[in-house]
Order: structure tokens, then sequence, then C-alpha cells
């Protein structure tokens, strides 16, 4: 995606031009000061490179969006205005590579360019649909043990992926023999994806490393993948289907118990954060409370996250008051998400979460709100440990930024950065990820897998 993308996002534009008086009458200064030194100086000031063509007003507005919106304001240790004056005077203006070259002096994998066809791409993903197989991946965190490849955040239930058995924490070793040891999470995309029109998007805050690294591309065409999963490499031969990106599944689990007293337990489980999924989580419970349900189960596994402004809103739906999360930058807290329970709709129900590693980005900060606000019991492993948030920014040629603009805090003030939310209690092995297989377990207490209410929310 966790990029910051939201579904609700909030689109404000970026100014397309860098006014061109505004930089001339900076020159104008730098040329008055330097004559005060050598004309040595003032030659260099007179160059051509300092013309304002097409490709430097878009360089300049490629800076700027930086300049202004980078998490890290030293810039990984380096002068930014200087960076922008020596590439003006010396760099050759193919903007998009200026671009490229500019935005790895930051040494951050997840602040990319994005060519007008990726940004695109990377919009559709939060559309409610996508033609791809099914996959969200990542960069490599330590606690993957390896640095080769991309990992497999999540792999969509019943989609191409998933159906030949490629599981959170595989590896990608290659995409059609070309090896993805030194491949960015965009180029993967980029070799996968079909261009698909969408509407202009100036900014949308978008976790990247769901959508942004999904395998796209024209429904029926071929992919092969070398993925390592544990000891054994497989390469595998998938066909690209339709992926339907309905975020939310429910069902009610009646549980033995004696008498009239047994639980009625509603789950949900929500795999992604697109524009849908706050209503569709408000319609399952609704759903689910006209059955009379006495408790409600939230699975976020292999939730791989979306958009930032959704994990919002569905965090209030469970919560009275209380933060949900700290967005900081290098100075520390720049902003506070809270709730005062104005959107709260079930607050007062035992609830429990379930999660993995492939929970990431948005799961992860709903997962932490509710845990730290001592709403939810938290069982599985631990998370992903994306605590980064970037936004995507269009520029005027039609290409786009994807920036990290934040890291982010759980109201604990839990930095969770390649360390994940840890939960509660762990999950029986054999615990199932399907609704039906779900309240089997719940069902039968003869089964590996059981685990009784009481168990299910007990702190």
């Amino acid at each position: 995606m966790e990029l910051l993308t939201a579904s609700s996002a909030t689109f404000s534009p970026l100014p397309s031009n860098f006014p061109s008086f505004t930089f001339k009458a900076t020159i104008s200064k730098l040329v008055f000061t330097a004559m005060l030194v050598t004309s040595t100086t003032i030659a260099l000031s007179e160059t051509p490179s300092l013309a304002l063509s097409e490709e430097n007003r878009l360089f300049l507005e490629a800076w700027r969006t930086i300049d202004r919106a980078y998490v890290d304001k030293t810039f990984n240790g380096q002068s930014w205005f200087r960076y922008r004056e020596n590439a003006l005077r010396n760099e050759p203006m193919n903007t998009h590579l200026a671009i490229r070259k500019m935005l790895a002096t930051l040494d951050d994998p997840f602040t990319r360019f994005l060519e007008p066809e990726k940004f695109n791409s990377l919009r559709s993903g939060t559309q409610g649909a996508l033609t791809g197989v099914g996959l969200s991946i990542g960069y490599p965190t330590a606690s993957d043990g390896s640095s080769a490849g991309l990992v497999v955040i999540s792999s969509m239930p019943g989609g191409p992926a998933n159906r030949a058995g490629i599981l959170s924490g595989d590896v990608i070793l290659a995409i059609d023999d070309t090896s993805t040891e030194s491949m960015g999470i965009y180029d993967a995309a980029e070799r996968l994806h079909h261009s698909a029109i969408c509407a202009p998007l100036r900014r949308t805050k978008i976790e990247i490393g769901k959508f942004g690294a999904d395998l796209m591309g024209p429904e029926g065409s071929p992919v092969e993948l070398t993925v390592r999963s544990g000891a054994e490499i497989r390469h595998l031969a998938l066909t690209r289907e339709k992926v339907s990106l309905n975020p939310v599944k429910s069902r009610l689990c009646v549980v033995p118990g004696p008498g009239k007293s047994s639980p009625r337990i509603g789950y949900i489980k929500l795999t992604s954060f697109n524009q849908n999924a706050s209503g569709a989580v408000r319609e399952a419970i609704d759903t689910l409370r006209s059955n009379s349900v006495n408790a409600f189960v939230l699975d976020l596994r292999d939730n791989s996250g979306g958009l930032f402004p959704e994990g919002i809103e569905i965090a209030k739906i469970w919560l009275d008051k209380g933060v949900i999360v700290y967005i900081c930058d290098s100075r520390g807290v720049r902003d506070i998400y809270d709730t005062d329970g104005t959107d709260a709709l079930a607050a007062s129900e035992p609830l429990a979460v379930l999660v993995n590693k492939g929970t990431a980005s948005a799961s992860e900060i709903l997962a932490g709100a509710l845990k730290d606000n001592k709403r939810a019991v938290l069982f599985g492993e631990p998370t992903y440990g994306k605590g980064k948030i970037q936004s995507v920014f269009q520029l005027s040629d039609g290409s786009g930024l994807a920036v990290t603009v934040a890291r982010y805090e759980t109201p604990a003030h839990t930095d969770i950065d390649k360390v994940g939310v840890i939960p509660d209690h762990p999950l029986p092995k054999t615990f199932p990820k399907d609704e039906d297989g779900f309240c089997g377990c719940l069902q039968d207490s003869a089964s590996t897998c059981n685990m009784n209410g009481g168990q299910l929310f007990a702190r």
C-alpha cells in the first residue's frame, strides 16, 4: 500500500507549476551576491541550464512536493535546496530520469516516481476491482530472514495465487524469469500490470504495499512466478483474473451452550481497506445485530491495508472514545486522530480481533487502536510491521510521486515499524481463515482448533 492510501481521501490540488517569477527572483539574488565574490561564479550563474523549460518546471514541481511533504526534513543528510540548484545546472533534463535520480538520494524504497500508467494502476486498486493474480507484496523485513526477493504480505482468498498455494511470508524470487532480488514493488507491478483509465487524482493518502504491488495485468494473460515457500522453491504458471475487492464477509455463529444461553457471535472478515470498507463493515454489523448477536469477531488476517481514512473510520465504529493513531514526523507528534464516540456503532459488545503476519498498514493501525484502548482482545501472531505512511501526489503531466510523509504510533505510543502489533494470545495453528471453518471450530468442542467463547473474549 502502508503509503497513506485511504478510501475517502480528500484530494487537495498540488501547484501544477513552479512560479517562474519566484525562481527568477531567487536567481537574481544569487547572481547579485556572486558579483561581490568572483567573476567565475557569475559565469556559472548565467549558464543556459538555468532557463525554465517545461522539463525544468516538472522537475521543480516534484522537488517542491518532496520539500513540503517528505517526513525526513534532513532529506537523508543533504541540503535539499543545494541539490535543486546543482541539478538544474548540471543534470540533463530528461525529466522523469532526473526525478528518479533525485528520489534515489533519499534512500527510501517507498518514496518512488510513478509514471502515468503506474499512477493509474495504483489508484485503480482502491476502486473495488482489479485484474491480477490476487497478491499483495512488500519489501522484506528483518524478520523475513532474507533480503532477496519480494515478500508476499497477503494472498487474496479465492484468487489465482491463493489457489496455487501462495501464502503470506512466501518470497517471490522471479517474475517471468526476471529476478526480483533488486526489483522494487513498482517495477514488479509494471511488469505485470495493464493500464486502466482512471479519473484524475491530485493527492490521496494511500498505503503502498497493498495495491501498489499487486501483480496486475490483462484478464486471461499468463504470468510465471518463482516462489520460495520455506525451503521449497516452486515454479508456478498463473493466469490473471478479475479479482473482486468486496472487502467484507460476515456470518452468524451460534455456539452451543447450556439452556438458552448459547453465545451468538458475529464474525466479520475484512480483507481490504478500499473505498467501500467502512460502509460494508457498518452494513455487516447491522445485519448481525438483527440476528441478536452478543459478541463480535473481527478477522484482519491477511489484510495488507489500503486506504488510511477507511482504517480511521472503521476504528470509530468500535470505539466510544479515545486516540486512534498518532501521526509523527522527525520532530515528534504532528497530528492526532481520535474519536468522541459520535460515529460509534458497536462500542459495547465483547470484541476479538484476529491478526497474523499478513496484517499490515491500515490493518495494523486499526488493530493497534483497538488493543491499546482495551476495546478488543487480539489473537494470532505479530503483524507485518509497516509503520510508515505514504501519500500519492499527481504531477501536472499525469505522473505521480509516492512519498513517505509520516510514521505512526499506536495510542500507547508504540512504533510498530518492522516490529508489528503484538497480539494478546496465540491462535491454535489449525485455526481456519474462512467464515465456515471459523464457526465449525467454535461449534465442535472436539476439534483441535476449538476455542470457546470464554477463551475468545477473555483478557
